[in-house]
């Protein structure tokens, strides 16, 4: 089947091209505060930097057209005059997604944390110049998508949430990363399943030991405090992430409860 952007669903393609929920290390229980029941991994953990930014997509597709978009919608098509300036996503990366090379009849998805500039609350701790950057943190290639865009939006997000997407492993995303001259998210370290701490209190400390300060600081003036970080298994097959603001509250409950 051959692919044209003119008469593609659009809806069908944002849908199936969303990035997943991640679920949270310690399960989220009422008002946020973290549960004792963990997310189980079995085998090498790989730690990486989440990176307090924006979600973003660039969507390369079988006519060698792509998408721009956020976590939510999409921004931006190629040779678009104007495209939605939601957050400088279409401003930071209209320019990669033009040096990027066809996707050879399948729909690539590259998914990016855009941080610093005004992106959020938290960009004083990346830049002091206003300085925006970008990190690649997961890819998705779909060779079947004629069969996909063709389904119902109902049946595409349920297929999306319950795992259906066929993320790359994490070979294949430092391989991609490299090629497209993109930095990936820092990688911290790859340990055993049973060295990740169960307790909260011993994996708030875990972080503290593993990720002191953000390692995507922009500018030397930037407050370094990082968000967190993501496990994942080396085929992405179980992936979790652990951030500090959540251990952080947790523990201050439990103080005062």
């Amino acid at each position: 089947m051959t692919f044209d952007i003119r008469t593609a669903d659009l809806d069908a393609i944002n849908s199936a091209t969303k990035y997943p929920s991640i679920p949270t290390y310690h399960g989220l229980g009422e008002r946020g505060a973290l549960t004792d029941t963990v997310v189980e991994f079995d085998g090498p953990v790989l730690g990486t930097e989440k990176v307090d930014g924006t979600n973003s997509r660039i969507i390369t597709l079988p006519d060698g057209s792509w998408l721009l978009g956020s976590r939510e919608e999409l921004l931006c098509a190629r040779g678009d005059l104007i495209g939605n300036p939601a957050q400088g996503i279409v401003a930071a990366l209209r320019d990669l997604a033009e040096s990027l090379p066809p996707a050879d009849g399948v729909v690539r998805v590259l998914y990016l944390e855009l941080f610093g500039g005004k992106v959020t609350a938290a960009s004083k701790q990346y830049t002091t110049e206003r300085a925006v950057g970008f990190r690649l943190f997961d890819m998705v290639v779909l060779p079947d998508w004629a069969d996909l865009f063709a389904r119902p939006i109902a049946e595409i997000s349920a297929w999306r949430e319950s795992g259906g997407q066929p993320f790359v492993t994490e070979a294949e995303l430092i391989s991609a990363a490299a090629d497209f001259g993109i930095e990936p998210t820092p990688r911290l370290f790859t340990i055993d399943a049973a060295e990740l701490p169960r307790e909260i209190g011993a994996m708030r400390d875990f972080l503290t030991d593993r990720l002191p300060e953000t390692r995507c600081r922009l500018d030397p003036g930037a407050g370094g405090h990082p968000e967190g970080i993501v496990l994942r298994s080396p085929d992405r097959a179980t992936i979790a992430k652990a951030r500090f603001d959540d251990y952080d509250r947790t523990l201050r409950r439990r103080q005062r409860a």
